[in-house]
């Protein structure tokens, strides 16, 4: 069992949550001059209709599927400054780090790969390797969290989770800001600035947000620098037509950059145990990453109350490393053995996606419902090179991993680049969806969405030429009220998911595809202010790709490759406490417990924890220490084994 316990600064963390301590508060923001319909009844709930699910603007005790909203004020009081951070601290959400830039996310025994942002579906590169999984949280107001598939929205449906981020909005109609400046361990020294203001009359809004932060790490020799930079528009054209348009960009740098992870075995087939701070980079290693965003929406409200929805996104993402990976077995008592593979490559990913979604009321036998319908249409640009190491100093055997230092030599690039990636994945997809409110206590919830997915060019220097036209993805979800605080549900959607996954063989294997079914019961206390959710489930995929611990023939660096396991199977629950307990006292708590296997009872994706835990509070004293708040977290994890 891998447990850890968190004690924040020391046991407790203690902050006035006036705008002392480093911060400064330019003038306030009054409860009316909020735009969006966000209501908040505790500082970690919200009842705001999100569309990450169905698309038909539910609240989160209406979606019957299991979804966690960390919040504003949770970002903040926990202290997350990453997307990273945030599924660290999620109900039935993990990560594994690959390395001080990739993260591959996890819920429910598989990779998360459904990510929205403001709700357009978005694609990240391989393992997040251009920096998007360290993206920062300054520029996002809030994250949702929907664990399960959400095919019908995102065009593929994969059973683990879709995370979409929420991006802070112009909504103040008066001028408002904060500055803060921050200090930390490792010689960390950050600057944060959020500023809004509003012109005629609060008609034009807009606000600016900027972040500088330069600090070094508990790895030996390493630092990073990170620079952000996030502006947003908007325009009410007409009462009933708002335009919104605004661009970010991340830089992040990191100097002396792990490329992969430590050895784990001995030469006699012991387990190292090296100090946490080993760093086996060369100091000539950097992974310098690139984020920006361009995007546009308009909507417009018509008379009868319904919707009209426009999105143009833009996502670039930039990688330009040079690195070393260590890799081998350690001989215990001298620390030698390990060989090295220098590597440098510079890659680019741009996507253009465009939607438009129309949702609203309808009337039908008496009663009133909602529907939903929307397209979408992506294209995705890849192109990814690398220089080949020669020279006297390629590929030279690692010096001993105890007097490590860094001062390994480096040897010489090619100026020629050779090219690794170069393919073209254009997504298009329509869906409709209705909720149908039968009674006043059962709802019923049916839609589908028709996706076509296609891929050509060169991906690993190999062929990459793949599609799937006209795939029928259905959504079926019902909800009984049992009593007006206790709802019970369950949902059912199929899986479509293609993969960038290859064989022996180099062939990229066939999507997965398979079944997702949820039970759960979604309870509310003190009028809202305290929400929890039980949720039971079970999916059934084929095709899942696995790590066979071969290489795929010709690919450099090396490349996993990977052979299709039938029958993969998820059954689990999970446990949510979310929210206000008393005046003050808020909490998150959350426990979830899977397992996943295939079809002859192997188990699968092992390096996922099977069992884990969340609990984070915090406690606002009032009276002579109005102000004071103080808190504490502790998380815990276990694996399985094979």
């Amino acid at each position: 069992m891998v447990l850890k316990t968190t004690l924040l600064a020391g046991g407790a963390f203690l902050a006035l949550v006036s705008q002392a301590s480093a911060q400064t508060a330019t003038s306030s923001k009054s409860e009316d001059t909020r735009v969006d319909e966000v209501v908040i009844n505790g500082a970690y709930t919200i009842n705001s209709r999100v569309d990450t699910a169905t698309g038909l603007g539910l609240t989160l005790r209406e979606t019957p599927q299991s979804v966690t909203v960390i919040t504003a004020q949770r970002i903040k009081d926990q202290n997350l400054q990453t997307i990273s951070d945030v599924v660290r601290n999620t109900a039935g959400v993990s990560l594994v780090e690959v390395d001080d830039v990739r993260n591959v996310f996890n819920a429910r025994g598989f990779e998360i790969k459904n990510y929205q942002i403001d709700g357009v579906p978005l694609s990240w590169s391989l393992a997040g390797d251009s920096g998007e999984t360290v993206v920062d949280m300054s520029i996002y107001e809030r994250v949702e969290i929907v664990r399960g598939a959400t095919g019908l929205l995102t065009g593929a449906g994969d059973p683990s989770a879709s995370i979409n981020l929420v991006r802070k909005h112009a909504d103040a109609r008066e001028f408002t800001g904060s500055v803060s400046a921050t200090l930390g361990s490792w010689d960390k020294r950050q600057v944060e600035a959020d500023v809004s203001g509003a012109i005629r009359g609060g008609t034009i809004r807009g606000r600016l947000v900027g972040k500088y932060e330069k600090r070094d790490t508990y790895f030996d020799r390493q630092s990073t620098e990170k620079n952000v930079l996030y502006g947003v528009v908007e325009a009410d054209l007409t009462p009933d037509t708002l335009l919104r348009v605004g661009a970010s960009r991340q830089e992040t740098n990191p100097n002396a950059a792990f490329w992969g992870a430590l050895p784990s075995f001995y030469t006699d087939g012991g387990r190292t145990n090296l100090p946490v701070s080993t760093n086996t980079a060369a100091n000539w290693a950097y992974w310098d990453t690139t984020n920006t965003n361009y995007f546009a929406n308009l909507s417009h409200t018509f008379s009868n109350g319904w919707k009209l929805s426009f999105n143009y996104n833009r996502l670039i993402n930039e990688q330009d490393s040079q690195l070393l990976y260590l890799y081998g077995t350690i001989d215990r008592a001298t620390g030698v053995g390990l060989a090295t593979w220098p590597y440098k490559s510079k890659g680019k990913t741009t996507q253009d996606s465009f939607d438009v979604q129309l949702h609203g009321d309808y009337a039908l036998l008496g009663r009133t419902h909602e529907f939903t319908a929307g397209a979408l249409y992506s294209k995705q640009d890849s192109d990814v090179v690398y220089y080949v190491a020669g020279g006297a100093n390629a590929f030279l055997p690692a010096t001993s991993i105890y007097s490590w230092d860094g001062n390994f030599p480096m040897p010489t690039f090619s100026s020629t680049p050779t090219q690794y990636t170069d393919n073209e994945t254009k997504q298009t997809g329509a869906f409709a969806a209705t909720r149908l409110n039968v009674t006043d206590s059962l709802k019923v919830i049916g839609g589908a969405r028709l996706s076509t997915w296609e891929r050509s060019g060169v991906n690993g220097g190999a062929a990459d030429n793949y599609e799937a036209k006209n795939v029928v993805i259905p959504y079926i979800g019902v909800l009984y009220d049992l009593t007006p605080s206790h709802r019970l549900y369950g949902s059912y959607t199929e899986i479509f998911q293609p993969q960038n996954l290859r064989d022996i063989n180099a062939k990229v294997l066939d999507p997965i595809t398979g079944k997702a079914y949820e039970l759960g019961l979604k309870s509310a206390f003190f009028d809202d202010a305290l929400q929890s959710t039980v949720a039971v489930f079970k999916i059934q995929q084929d095709g899942v790709g696995q790590a066979t611990g071969q290489v795929v023939p010709g690919s450099s660096p090396p490349e996993q490759a990977y052979a299709p396991a039938d029958g993969a199977k998820s059954t689990g629950f999970e446990v949510e406490l979310l929210g206000r307990i008393t005046q003050g006292w808020n909490v998150s708590a959350n426990y979830a417990q899977f397992e996943v296997e295939d079809a002859d009872g192997a188990k699968v994706n092992t390096d996922q924890p099977r069992k884990s835990f969340t609990v984070f509070s915090t406690y606002k004293f009032g009276g002579g220490l109005d102000g004071l708040v103080v808190g504490g977290a502790s998380t815990g994890a276990t694996r399985s084994t094979r």
